[in-house]
């Protein structure tokens, strides 16, 4: 039996204080780099206030796809209460504040009808509808998506980014990491001997080279590929392995951005 995980995380406080601490403990992209300051702009940090007394925590990534949403996994979605969430764009180093960052409260949290909390059924994606839009500051800016249904063929190489953990003991590096990730198609992703029946064709595979993969602290997550003269993102990291999360025939597995865009376009529309 293939036992796998949600890269979800709830690692690092973050004060709510101006102008923002950001001493917080999180991990990285396994196989990663530090990313390129300014690069990544469609990166977001979602970041969760669990006792409701004002201390953040990053627990996932996003994706900006519109001025007011923000694009994540279901599963980073621990209550419905917006209060309780936060989002941090044109973020990079989580121990420093810069001024590139923008803090936007949430005032609406959709999460697709269809999740029922089993990553293996998929439907794993949710939408945030910030209170304020985001900016064009120079730091910022909003992915394009796929086609609808479009799929990207095997071996194709895209990026994972996110301050999820760098390896199973969890270094703790500050800064946005990024990594080369190879498409794995589902023909392959669903071969017995890698995730079988766990991987739908809602999903998109990559990875499982046993050096590179996303892991705890980065779902919710871009999966970005330069696709006909633009980067445009096709996954969001949804789950892995249990234990090591960068195993051999066990690839990163992201739900699918274009299996799912009639419903983001009903919601942000």
């Amino acid at each position: 039996m293939i036992h796998l995980v949600a890269f979800l995380s709830c690692i690092g406080l973050i004060y709510a204080e101006t102008p923002f601490n950001h001493k917080v403990h999180n991990e990285r992209v396994i196989g990663g780099n530090d990313a390129r300051p300014n690069t990544w702009k469609w990166q977001a940090s979602l970041q969760y206030d669990s006792y409701n007394d004002g201390l953040y925590y990053h627990m996932c990534g996003g994706t900006i796809i519109d001025s007011f949403y923000i694009m994540t996994a279901a599963h980073c979605i621990l209550s419905m209460d917006v209060n309780a969430y936060r989002v941090v764009v044109g973020e990079y180093d989580l121990y420093e504040y810069d001024g590139s960052e923008q803090f936007r409260q949430v005032d609406m949290i959709a999460v697709h009808p269809d999740w029922n909390e089993d990553l293996t059924k998929g439907n794993d994606i949710a939408l945030l509808r910030l209170a304020k839009p985001v900016y064009d500051n120079g730091y910022v800016a909003t992915a394009e998506l796929p086609y609808p249904d479009q799929m990207l063929p095997h071996g194709f190489s895209c990026y994972i980014t996110g301050w999820g953990l760098m390896d199973y003991e969890g270094s703790i590096p500050n800064i946005l990491q990024v990594a080369p990730i190879q498409v794995v198609d589902h023909a392959m992703c669903s071969r017995q001997d890698w995730w079988g029946s766990n991987a739908l064709k809602t999903m998109v595979c990559a990875g499982g080279d046993g050096v590179i993969s996303g892991c705890q602290g980065d779902s919710g997550g871009p999966l970005s590929c330069f696709v006909e003269g633009a980067w445009r993102v096709y996954g969001v990291v949804s789950y892995g392995p249990v234990g090591m999360c960068n195993q051999e025939t066990k690839p990163t597995v992201f739900t699918s951005v274009s299996s799912f865009q009639e419903w983001i376009y009903s919601i942000i529309q």
